[in-house]
């Protein structure tokens, strides 16, 4: 079973460029243009893994998602790999203390974001 990854990103070019990066993998790619969207995205899908942009637009942003993906059981506690332009130690820093499994700076390379999954190894989640 191929694993689950919702792409949770407001920049559409960014947004094809994970697309495109990761559709060579054996991977289901789902998409949310911001955390709003991808918090329902999460409740339908359940996914694997989250790639998440931190700064986003509407009530939630990628920090808030990644903090309800992980204490929430309801959705699945995805892997989550955070994907920001912040790269101040005190921004990685709120990263972890959210929950995320992995932050990436952008820009990041392809190679770099397939590497980082694969370091994951997030596994196919159980459906009830």
């Amino acid at each position: 079973m191929s694993k689950r990854i919702l792409i949770v990103e407001d920049h559409a070019d960014i947004r094809k460029l994970v697309r495109l990066t990761l559709e060579f993998e054996d991977y289901e790619i789902h998409e949310a243009a911001n955390a709003d969207e991808g918090l329902e995205a999460v409740r339908r899908l359940r996914p694997d893994l989250l790639l998440l942009d931190v700064m986003m637009p509407g009530k939630l942003n990628g920090l808030d998602l990644c903090r309800l993906a992980k204490t929430d059981l309801a959705l699945g506690r995805p892997q989550v790999v955070l994907l920001t332009a912040r790269g101040q130690s005190q921004d990685v820093e709120a990263g972890m203390n959210a929950g995320a499994d992995a932050y990436l700076l952008k820009p990041f390379s392809p190679l770099k974001l397939i590497e980082t999954i694969d370091t994951l190894g997030a596994q196919p989640t159980e459906l009830p």
